[in-house]
């Protein structure tokens, strides 16, 4: 990647670079829905702000990728690929200048001529690193719009890519199309994939030459933000807003699942923040079946009453007896 390409993740996000991992998931979520194709039908620079959002969200959220990235900038992921081949371990590159180098396959040339694996920067090159999308000195080629790196550790490569899914197509299960150098794959997606779900297709990885064998190709699971749902461990989520008569009388609503809306009953003094199960309506199970969906209740406010509304409300003001605060007069040091 040349130095015109980096792209500054904090800033695509809009958080400094100090900002804690819950200001990266807010700033990350409010951008989803602001970009979000569903929001944006046919918008081409909403679609691809959306896209860059996704990538830069994927990158800080990662502690550890985080970390390099802080660290070698550009070159973050290369360097995150295992460094350079048949180099010794325990390398410090902290604090280096890699702004020298047009790309990363002359730092790592320049790299192997240090550590005795080839020649130096400026002279006949006996070795060059295959970084992902090209093919220098044999490497692998393009794969598509999944960025893959290899995983293996010897002998046979096996190579890893990301794959993002709709909610739509890691729910019902989908069939995915790809170009992995001259081939194309056709890779089928069971229904219930969830983010960091590793599907392996064998022997569709990177070829080793002297061996003579290819690895397996890991396809690392990744999901576009819904406007609506979410997932939380074995468990979809969404959030429902009420009014504030609705929380105090009770009521029955219409909440949507994957399978349509379905009618809720709202307990009369439900809270805010409170979440209400349906049971078998949330994500398919490994072992099938279906987990729960959860519906947490926010109680939202009118922004805008009419008098007679008002005047309602003054005089339940006027006559509550309900005092949710009292128990803070007890509250000390």
């Amino acid at each position: 990647m040349a130095a015109t390409d980096f792209k500054d993740y904090y800033t695509i996000l809009g958080v400094s670079k100090t900002a804690s991992q819950e200001e990266i998931k807010q700033a990350f979520r409010k951008l989803a829905r602001k970009y979000h194709p569903d929001v944006n039908p046919g918008n081409k620079q909403a679609e691809a702000s959306f896209k860059e959002v996704n990538e830069a969200y994927e990158v800080l959220s990662d502690v550890d990728k985080r970390k390099k990235y802080d660290q070698f900038g550009q070159y973050w992921r290369q360097v995150g690929e295992g460094g350079y081949p048949g180099g010794g371990a325990g390398v410090d590159m902290g604090g280096f200048d890699f702004s020298q180098y047009g790309n990363f396959d002359e730092f790592i040339n320049e790299l192997l001529g240090r550590f005795g694996g080839g020649a130096p920067r400026g002279g006949p090159q006996s070795y060059s690193y295959g970084t992902p999308g090209g093919r220098p000195g044999g490497g692998y080629g393009g794969f598509g719009d999944f960025g893959f790196q290899d995983v293996g550790a010897g002998g046979a490569q096996d190579t890893e890519a990301a794959i993002t899914l709709t909610f739509a197509e890691a729910f019902a299960g989908s069939q995915k199309r790809f170009s992995l150098g001259n081939e194309t794959l056709d890779v089928r997606i069971p229904p219930g994939a969830k983010p960091g779900n590793r599907l392996r297709v064998r022997g569709k990885g990177q070829f080793n030459p002297m061996t003579q064998q290819r690895g397996d190709l890991y396809l690392k699971v990744e999901l576009q933000p819904h406007s609506f749902f979410q997932i939380e461990g074995d468990h979809l989520v969404c959030e429902v807003a009420i009014t504030p008569d609705e929380a105090a009388l009770g009521a029955s609503i219409d909440v949507p699942t994957p399978d349509g809306s379905v009618n809720v009953k709202l307990p009369a003094g439900v809270r805010s923040g409170q979440s209400l199960r349906l049971r078998g309506k949330g994500w398919p199970l490994p072992k099938g079946g279906r987990g729960d969906q959860l519906v947490k209740v926010a109680i939202v406010p009118p922004k805008d009453m009419s008098q007679q509304e008002r005047e309602y409300y003054e005089k339940i003001r006027a006559i509550r007896t309900y005092d949710p605060r009292s128990h803070l007069q007890q509250v000390k040091l």
